[in-house]
């Protein structure tokens, strides 16, 4: 029977779940530089290693109330082929679902195209993310913009 493994996250008191596989680390989050003319969602750039990566506040982004609390972390991503840093209030775990544990989401009254499929561990739901569905055009042209060139090192 196939199996995924995935990384479960919160957002308020719902539970995310992205593959392991599309997850690069996890870190604490210490705020970003906040660029001009860019959704409030965007929370800006961090440098991580010499590499500047774009930190979206995923809460802001499915439009939860946000509170800016210190308190959160961030899961750098693989996104449609670009790196991306998702600030979530908490990371939980990783579990491994069977397929008979997974169920697609089309069955929902409202599904949007960021909502992969539907996680069953016992009672609890996990909502299962597409990452690479989860932005649209003009958000990634933000994400790939915010590159610098290789050229350019950044000091820690």
């Amino acid at each position: 029977m196939a199996s995924e493994q995935l990384v479960v996250f919160q957002l308020k008191t719902e539970e995310y779940a992205i593959p392991i596989a599309q997850v690069k680390e996890i870190i604490r989050y210490n705020g970003a530089t906040k660029l001009p003319n860019t959704p409030d969602y965007i929370d800006g750039i961090i440098n991580l290693r010499d590499k500047v990566i774009t930190v979206i506040d995923l809460a802001g982004k499915f439009l939860f109330a946000t509170d800016k609390s210190t308190d959160k972390q961030v899961l750098i991503v693989e996104a449609a082929g670009q790196e991306v840093g998702l600030v979530v209030d908490t990371v939980t775990e990783v579990i491994r679902l069977n397929e008979n544990e997974i169920e697609a989401a089309d069955g929902l009254g409202y599904a949007n195209e960021t909502i992969r499929s539907i996680g069953k561990a016992g009672k609890r739901l996990f909502i299962i993310l597409d990452l690479n569905k989860l932005f649209i055009p003009e958000e990634l042209a933000i994400i790939q913009d915010t590159g610098l060139p290789e050229s350019i090192q950044l000091s820690s």
